[in-house]
């Protein structure tokens, strides 16, 4: 395989690596190795990246900035297309002055800052959201009443027979924490946003910044949020439900249910991803028998432990 991809580093405008350790690639800093991380520098670049995995019957992974991953601590035995740097361009104005054109790379907490700072309307308060524009359409990421499906025109997607695809954003299949997108990379997003006073956006990014900051682990390692929360009328959120279970700072080796927030569980250092699933796992049994709620995962397991 090693040969085979440094051939095909030579069609490619981005770059190759083997045996990469997914700790360095993810918010939670735990990962085993990727056989190879390709970091693509356009859409090309993908699409030649899974063409090529297809024909070698190699599994394939899109990554953007590594939130809300849990990386097996064995690694992926296949190869990461790392959608980031290179992939991370903005274009204004491409069709009216609130309509813009993002590469999937591109941070989601600069695209809520710059866009704010336009005047532009519709994702300021998902400033503390970590990750990408290609993972928060994939997701429908959100936070404080705004998410991607709100904003969304269009995305730009390579799909399973590699073919470069525009799917209308009034065409997804949107829904809580997800797009119903699958078996296929997003590459780029338009977006259209409302107009609003500067001032106005830039004091409600301040304000949503500063509750993620004092409410939430927005410094230590951890994926965001690690479950769903419960749906339906008169629902508890997760981490209501997983505090009021007496779970905050429940502890498995170095991972721990944050004692700021009880739907995040973080590495305290040196944590592995059997660590974060034990603890994962004691949360369910616990919210499950005190509540008889089922917790559902919104942090995606990549590995062996997508099997466990």
């Amino acid at each position: 395989m090693v040969d085979s991809l440094q051939k095909l580093a030579l069609r490619l405008r981005g770059t190759v690596e083997f045996d990469v350790p997914l700790a360095r690639y993810t918010t939670y800093r735990i990962g085993g190795p990727a056989a190879a991380l390709v970091i693509p520098e356009s859409t090309e670049d993908v699409v030649e990246v899974l063409k090529f995995c297809n024909d070698a019957a190699i599994p394939s992974l899109a990554l953007g900035h590594g939130s809300n991953v849990l990386v097996s601590d064995a690694g992926f035995a296949g190869v990461v297309v790392r959608v980031g740097k290179g992939m991370d361009w903005l274009e204004e104005g491409v069709d009216g002055p609130e309509v813009w054109q993002a590469g999937a790379g591109v941070p989601t907490p600069r695209l809520a800052r710059i866009t704010a700072r336009a005047g532009l309307s519709g994702i300021q308060r998902l400033i503390g959201v970590p990750g990408t524009v290609g993972g928060g359409v994939v997701m429908n990421a959100g936070a404080h009443r705004q998410n991607f499906s709100q904003t969304v025109r269009s995305v730009e997607i390579v799909d399973s027979d590699w073919k470069v695809r525009t799917i209308a954003g009034s065409e997804i299949q949107w829904r809580y924490r997800s797009s119903g997108i699958e078996n296929a990379i997003v590459t780029a997003a338009t977006f259209e946003f409302g107009r609003a006073d500067p001032n106005v956006l830039e004091r409600d990014i301040q304000r949503h910044f500063e509750w993620r900051r004092k409410g939430t682990p927005f410094d230590e390692p951890c994926c965001g949020s690690v479950f769903l929360n419960p749906q339906g009328a008169g629902q508890h959120s997760a981490g209501q439900l997983i505090d009021a279970a007496g779970l905050k700072g429940f502890r498995v080796g170095a991972a721990q249910v944050s004692q700021k927030h009880a739907n995040y569980i973080v590495n305290l250092g040196g944590a592995t991803a059997s660590d974060v699933k034990a603890v994962i796992d004691g949360v369910r049994e616990r919210v499950l028998a005190g509540f008889g709620v089922e917790l559902q995962l919104e942090v995606r397991l990549i590995g062996d432990e997508e099997q466990a």
